[in-house]
């Protein structure tokens, strides 16, 4: 069974920065899958954002290339999302989702306001 803690997010300005990471307990480097981000916006579906799975290169949104990276600390088993140049359609509910053995968890979301 994997626990995920997140953090972070908040308000910003548009232009501003924020971050948000996720820490993983119960899983490990050896059967987490991938660790990655999804978000949704009041009236819309979830959407990934970002994504890294083990042996293949990041995935991100069309939408926040360029302005969101993902990295991952192994050892403390933490994905962190770094998000730059926010714009007011970066408003979300952000939520961290980690697969390990086969298992999908999710987290239970950070609130992430971009406005002037």
């Amino acid at each position: 069974q994997v626990q995920l803690v997140e953090s972070g997010g908040g308000s910003a300005q548009p232009g501003g920065s924020l971050s948000l990471s996720c820490e993983a307990s119960g899983g490990s480097i050896f059967t987490i899958g991938y660790m990655g981000w999804h978000r949704q916006a009041p009236g819309k579906q979830r959407e990934l954002v970002a994504r890294m799975t083990t042996g293949a290169p990041r995935i991100y949104a069309e939408s926040v290339k360029g302005r969101f990276t993902i990295s991952r600390d192994h050892a403390k088993n933490t994905v962190y999302l770094q998000m730059n140049s926010l714009k007011p359609e970066d408003t979300a509910v952000y939520y961290c989702n980690v697969r390990d053995s086969g298992v999908d968890y999710w987290g239970q979301g950070r609130q992430v306001t971009v406005s002037s």
